[in-house]
Order: C-alpha cells, then structure tokens, then sequence
C-alpha cells in the first residue's frame, strides 16, 4: 500500500542518541549534587519532554527543572548533539522513501533547531520536506502538539482520531 506522507521521530528511530542525551541529564543532575555513574539509568529521558523527565524522575518543581534543562542544553548545544549515531540502513531508507515520492516528515519532542542541526550533520537533511519539533520555549513540547503543527505545515486536514 502506498503512503504519501511518513512521519518519523528521530531519537530511537533515526538515531541512537544515548550518549549525548543521558550525558547531557547527567551534567543537568550533577548542578542539583545528584550522581548517576550508569548511563543507562537515564535511557528514560530519551524521547519525552525533558522537563516532565525532570520533574517525574527526581521530584523537580517547574523550576528546578526549567534550570535543570537550561543545564541540560549547556552541554547538550555543543557536544551532546554530536554524541549519537544514525541507525545503519536509514541514509538509504530515506533516500529510497523520498525517491518514491513519499513526503518524508520528521516529527520530533526534541527542539526543532537542534534536530535540523542532527539532520544536517549526518546528511540527512536533504530527504526530509519538513522538520517539525518542539519549541525552545515551551510552546510547543508534546508529541501531538508537534505532529499537528507538522500536519498545518504540510496544510493536511487532521484525521478524526
């Protein structure tokens, strides 16, 4: 069956973000005098909005968490972004998906400048008619806000569900 419009999400689905996002929490959660030495306890963190992560995980208020992104971003902006890798087999998926005709959409909870710099760092840019993600302050952060700001984008009427 074929599809003109295909939404992928980037962290997990793309990319493999493991690195930079859980280095990224544990340079935010080190400003609070918390110590994580397994990386792997902060997987949670990878896809959902970082503020509610905070917030769920470690008892944050709204603004401790707010500081702890802020902390996040600081090590996150220029060199958590690079710490990530794309799955094998994607560069050519992509390709092959947009050769088709499909319109390829990201659509993302990570901030729309930081997953357009991802993209373009590892190539994949050019595949993609949009990239839709959360805002840096706050406007748009759920999922759903972010898949019906891509819909408006591309001017498609949303479904009933």
């Amino acid at each position: 069956m074929y599809r003109k419009y295909l939404f992928f999400d980037l962290d997990g689905t793309l990319t493999d973000p493991m690195q930079g996002i859980t280095r990224s929490v544990r340079y935010a959660l080190r400003h609070f005098g918390i110590e994580v030495a397994d990386l792997r306890e902060l997987t949670p963190f990878i896809g959902p909005p970082l503020a509610d992560s905070f917030k769920e995980r470690y008892g944050m208020t709204d603004t401790e968490a707010e500081t702890a992104v802020a902390k996040y971003r600081k090590y996150y902006a220029p060199k958590g972004i690079f710490e990530n890798e794309v799955y094998p087999g994607i560069p050519s998926l992509l390709a092959d998906t947009a050769a088709a005709g499909c319109v390829n959409v990201m659509a993302t909870s990570k901030p729309t400048p930081f997953a357009r710099q991802i993209a373009a760092h590892f190539g994949l840019e050019p595949y993609f008619r949009l990239i839709s993600g959360s805002t840096l302050d706050g406007r748009r952060t759920t999922k759903t806000d972010v898949i019906r700001h891509a819909l408006g984008e591309l001017q498609i009427a949303p479904a009933k569900r």
